[in-house]
């Protein structure tokens, strides 16, 4: 059996996160409001959840629908944003647009051609950003580099979808600092494309996780995407 966080372990770990958030955000010239905090719920308790919201959290990513149709009945009377932060099937499609405000995970035509379908009969705008595939690893989603503008382009004419911005997830490295040229390129992929489609600036950025999330503010995340270091780690499964 691992270690079980309770409320109060819950709660000091998110001020402690609040406070390396802002000091990163300061050390970059930044505003600390300028970076939100998701807590990546995968294979967490809605109770852990439930606890990290009573200490100000207001994002929570799940990686699969069939999880998020579990816990978010559960979370309804809760203040809480949910994201999509894992590979979308696209038979999914429609069950993840009833369950999600937004969808971080679009990395190809197809998948956004299907939410665009449904969001537009069911009378909606979804938000999304598009995952972009900055290291050739097999198991990472997303769309390459090149690829890119042309899959924006296609989601900013499609109905019912909202470009907002981009997110990556990086190979892991020991080394935060290992790390850095990847967020450092994405941001500079953001500042172009937007620059090229005239898109509103900033763009939202969702890069960083908990090894590496201090790194990723100070090359210009906008949102980062913490798990064990709010939560704990997860239960074994059974």
């Amino acid at each position: 059996m691992g270690e079980v966080w309770g409320p109060e372990e819950i709660a000091h770990r998110f001020k402690k996160i609040e406070e390396r958030v802002a000091e990163a955000a300061l050390r970059a010239g930044r505003r600390p409001e300028e970076v939100q905090i998701l807590g990546a719920s995968k294979g967490q308790g809605v109770e852990k959840i439930r606890a990290a919201v009573q200490a100000g959290l207001r994002l929570v990513g799940e990686n699969y629908v069939q999880e998020a149709e579990r816990k978010r009945p559960l979370l309804k009377d809760l203040p809480l944003s949910w994201h999509l932060i894992g590979y979308l099937q696209r038979n999914k499609a429609r069950k993840a647009l009833r369950l999600f405000d937004l969808i971080q995970t679009v990395d190809r035509v197809e998948i956004a051609e299907r939410l665009s379908r449904w969001a537009t009969e069911e009378g909606r705008e979804l938000p999304v950003f598009l995952q972009v595939k900055l290291a050739p690893e097999e198991t990472k989603a997303g769309a390459p580099p090149e690829e890119l503008p042309a899959l924006a382009r296609k989601v900013m004419e499609l109905p019912g979808l909202e470009l907002r911005g981009l997110m990556t997830i990086p190979p892991y490295r020991e080394d935060p600092e290992e790390v850095r040229p990847y967020f450092r390129r994405l941001r500079e992929i953001r500042d172009h494309l937007w620059e090229t489609l005239n898109l509103p600036f900033p763009g939202e950025l969702s890069m960083g996780m908990s090894h590496d999330f201090e790194v990723a503010i100070e090359e210009g995340a906008t949102l980062v995407r913490l798990g064990t270091i709010l939560f704990g780690p997860r239960p074994p499964k059974i």
